[in-house]
């Protein structure tokens, strides 16, 4: 059994001297025959004009996207401009936010392995063995044994008979729907579902229809109305029921028993996005469908590889005629190359570490719950949340951002969500807890928020 807890220093990568590689050009580009070492002023045909100069430059001609500016001034003044955050450390705890120490309440690195000696090793010697880029498609010269490999461990994991991969959670969902949907059937999805799966229904021809947020008897309202009226185009031939395993926003759990037994009951099949359940619920971090004992009820498996797994990219996973007609016909699978060897050998190793140090997943739910409790004795709404993802509703968007902003004064970065991420008057903070934060930490931070929530009148 490999040692998940330690790893080669990342330092002896790439320390070699190029000089004592063999064969290595070791002389300065101007030492090497015919070298171009001019500046570019220097070359014969070289335009030198700054770009204010070049005909056509931005300024001798009308800018199109104008209307852009007006837009972000809009933006601005309804206090939905959200700056990007630029971090210089390490995805972790703690880290760097705009050049300050803070504790992390925002990243979706559950377990930490984002930083896991077992992945970073092995991330690093797939660069040494196998290069940076896979250089193609899937389906032209791009699927390498790893691939191959990382599939193979998932549907292992999964309990699923196979699965393939895709660029990110958000291409899987992109990839799958519109795929498996037409004009005659019927795609019915909870009110409060992912964007990624919202774009994906846009993209089907199906038709399609809401239900009311993790309400069981109104998806049957919306199952008994479409089977026994039809579309347009008469009979449904298909029904398709979407939801979230673990909702992105309010952190609360789809009720996929109720789901399954009423799809059973009207002949659809059951999708679930696993993003935020993946590495959170289940046995050892198997999601949903795990933590549920509903192996074999639900069709369509999503997951991410790009949150509690710590890496990059997304997965499906179902029946093998499943993966072999998405292999065929997804848009997003056929056109995208596929993901360098570095990430999918950290991937596989993150099932390593899901498999041998369950502990993680311990930590990380000893940690919600003291989170989470202490922010509700302070006065906070945190919704009906029921996982890590702990929202503090502010409702209004402008103290939300403020909000925000005072907690970073006091090292804890926690950022604000707003419309339309959320619906205008469901502005919020939402936290995350990770497996790494240590009790000290999150009594500082819930010392901050006591702190601020005073300030600002939220509790």
């Amino acid at each position: 059994m490999a040692d998940l807890s330690t790893g080669r220093n990342t330092g002896d990568v790439g320390a070699t001297d190029p000089s004592s590689v063999a064969g290595a050009d070791t002389r300065s580009p101007s030492s090497v025959a015919g070298a171009d070492t001019r500046s570019p002023s220097s070359i014969a045909g070289a335009d030198t004009r700054s770009p204010s100069s070049i005909a056509g430059a931005p300024e001798s001609r009308p800018d199109p996207l104008a209307y852009l500016a007006d837009e972000i001034a809009d933006l601005q003044a309804k206090h939905l401009y959200r700056p990007l955050r630029v971090m210089t450390g390490a995805q972790a705890a703690t880290t760097v936010m705009d050049g300050r120490p803070v504790i992390s309440l925002s990243s979706n690195n559950y377990l930490g392995l984002a930083t896991h000696p077992h992945l970073v090793r092995a991330a690093l010697d797939a660069v040494r063995d196998l290069g940076v880029g896979s250089g193609a498609v899937r389906t032209i010269a791009g699927t390498m044994e790893l691939h191959e490999e990382l599939e193979r461990r998932l549907a292992a994991f999964k309990h699923t008979e196979a699965v393939l991969t895709f660029q990110s959670g958000f291409t899987a969902n992109s990839g799958v729907i519109p795929t498996l949907t037409g004009e005659r059937d019927l795609i019915v999805s909870d009110e409060l579902n992912h964007a990624s799966i919202i774009d994906g229904v846009r993209l089907s021809k199906a038709a399609r229809a809401v239900f009311p947020h993790r309400d069981v008897d109104g998806l049957e309202a919306v199952l008994r109305e479409a089977r026994a009226k039809g579309g347009p185009n008469g009979a449904y031939e298909h029904i398709l029921v979407i939801t979230d395993g673990v909702f992105s926003m309010d952190g609360d759990i789809a009720p996929l028993p109720g789901i399954c037994d009423v799809a059973e009951r009207y002949g659809a099949a059951v999708m679930v996005d696993d993003a935020h359940a993946s590495g959170v619920l289940g046995r050892n971090g198997r999601g949903t469908i795990d933590h549920f004992g509903l192996h074999g009820r639900v069709d369509i498996q999503v997951g991410t590889l790009s949150k509690a797994v710590g890496v990059l990219g997304g997965y499906v996973a179902g029946r093998q005629h499943l993966r072999d007609y998405l292999i065929q016909r997804s848009r997003p699978f056929l056109f995208s190359t596929s993901h360098p060897p570095a990430v999918v050998a950290a991937c596989i190793a993150a099932l390593d570490v899901l498999e041998q140090e369950p502990d993680r997943i311990d930590r990380l739910w000893d940690n919600t719950r003291f989170f989470k409790a202490g922010l509700q004795e302070l006065g906070f709404d945190t919704g009906v949340s029921e996982t890590p993802i702990t929202p503090v509703i502010v409702r209004d968007s402008e103290k939300a951002g403020r909000m925000s902003d005072r907690l970073m004064d006091l090292g804890v970065f926690a950022q604000a969500v707003v419309f339309p991420t959320v619906a205008i008057d469901k502005a919020r903070i939402r936290t995350i807890v990770t497996s790494e934060h240590t009790r000290d930490q999150l009594q500082q931070c819930l010392g901050a928020f006591a702190t601020v929530g005073r300030e600002l009148d939220v509790i």
